[in-house]
């Protein structure tokens, strides 16, 4: 099956069966290795993508789900090379230790910023409640998501005079 999606803003057809986990697409078809497979049941968040602007797990979501649709992975959160405010701060707090689930972490995170300016403690963990970490980092998970809102804060009262 010709399959048409757009991903990371490139349009892109590629020929699989309909029922292939749009994971596999972006990763094998597409060469996006960012997105990681973790449970491939949906359950982890490390797979997390954004389908028409909602995160969802691309292990479980079937490729046919995406026809048409937008889909943002990790890379696509590079603004002409310059990384996310979100990647800057994972970084800046040193989140990862082995990494594997951040980049999920990180899209839904993102989600959650596009859609709240000013999110609350209790709105972060939300959030990013449904990925999971092995390496406990979810303190730093948080702290980091509350320095890009701080900053945003930050950046608007500058702003007004």
């Amino acid at each position: 099956m010709a399959v048409r999606l757009t991903v990371n803003g490139k349009k892109q057809t590629v020929e699989v069966e309909s029922d292939t986990p749009l994971l596999w697409v972006v990763r094998d078809e597409l060469g996006l290795k960012g997105t990681k497979f973790g449970c491939g049941k949906g359950l982890c968040g490390a797979c997390t993508v954004h389908l028409n602007g909602q995160p969802v797990r691309s292990c479980s979501t079937p490729v046919e789900m995406a026809e048409g649709g937008d889909v943002i992975t990790i890379e696509g959160l590079t603004t002409d090379g310059d990384l996310h405010p979100l990647q800057l701060a994972w970084v800046e707090h040193g989140v990862p230790q082995c990494g594997y689930c951040q980049s999920g972490q990180i899209m839904s995170a993102a989600h959650l910023l596009q859609h709240n300016e000013s999110p609350s403690r209790e709105d972060i963990v939300a959030a990013v409640s449904g990925n999971l970490c092995r390496c406990g980092t979810y303190s730093r998970i948080v702290a980091a998501v509350e320095s890009v809102v701080e900053s945003r804060v930050g950046q608007s009262s500058h702003g007004e005079a």
